[in-house]
């Protein structure tokens, strides 16, 4: 663990537990110039640790302070994301210096620091997420590449078995479509944690969650799109995640 204070923080709201974990990339070329950034008075932007693809780990800003790294977000009811969560930054271009995949030296770094943060903060799985899972209008990190699945089997996190899931026959349904389909999808991920309205109608706004949600739990294909093994794979994370014990 390197020490590399960041003055970028705050005071936590009193009385707001600490029961969230936002993993992010750094969307940056370089991990130097993203650890600039986190302790650049003027970004005003940092996170509680950042972990370098050779697996180092640096300390930016103490747990039982409030981090600036989620920004205007929403979970499962709660906007201040940032006073009830600790930050995690990955080193990774991104999507728009080159996206590749996380190291393992840097998933092995991951997991460790993050069973230390499990063992001081009552963290339930559901609230391990990504930045685009809080903040979907506007982030897309850590992406599709980010393995889940490989934390889920490390006790970080749960990923649903989707062999239990249901196959309704469904066509991809096209933008401006509507009907109780995407009012069920819409309930669905709301129930997930995204911030959604169950309008019925598959409008802009629930075509950025919806690839949210497929980034994390369908990686393979996202476009937001909301077809059969979507909604399939969206009934088997909320079984899995309302499964959870208390």
């Amino acid at each position: 663990m390197i020490d590399h204070p960041s003055p970028n923080h705050d005071a936590r709201t009193e009385g707001t537990p600490v029961d969230m974990l936002v993993l992010h990339y750094t969307g940056m070329e370089t991990g130097a110039a993203a650890l600039a950034r986190l302790c650049d008075p003027a970004a005003k932007v940092s996170a509680h640790y950042l972990i370098e693809e050779d697996g180092r780990i640096f300390r930016l800003v103490p747990e039982e302070r409030r981090a600036w790294h989620a920004g205007v977000a929403f979970w499962r009811g709660h906007r201040d994301v940032n006073a009830r969560s600790i930050g995690i930054e990955l080193v990774n271009p991104g999507h728009e210096f080159g996206y590749r995949d996380f190291p393992p030296a840097q998933l092995e770094g991951l997991i460790g620091l993050t069973r230390g943060i499990l063992g001081r903060h009552p963290i339930p799985p559901h609230n391990i997420v990504g930045h685009s899972d809080v903040a979907p209008m506007r982030k897309t990190d850590p992406g599709e590449r980010f393995p889940w699945q490989i934390l889920a089997r490390a006790g970080i996190g749960f990923w649903p078995k989707q062999d239990a899931a249901p196959r309704p026959v469904l066509a991809s349904l096209r933008p401006g479509e509507a009907g109780p389909t995407v009012s069920s999808a819409q309930i669905l991920l709301g129930r997930l944690g995204y911030e959604i309205k169950p309008t019925g109608l598959l409008d802009d706004s629930t075509m950025l969650v919806l690839a949210a949600f497929q980034r994390r739990f369908r990686p393979a294909k996202v476009d937001g799109r909301l077809d059969g093994e979507t909604m399939a794979r969206l009934q088997a994370a909320v079984t899995a995640a309302e499964g959870e014990p208390a």
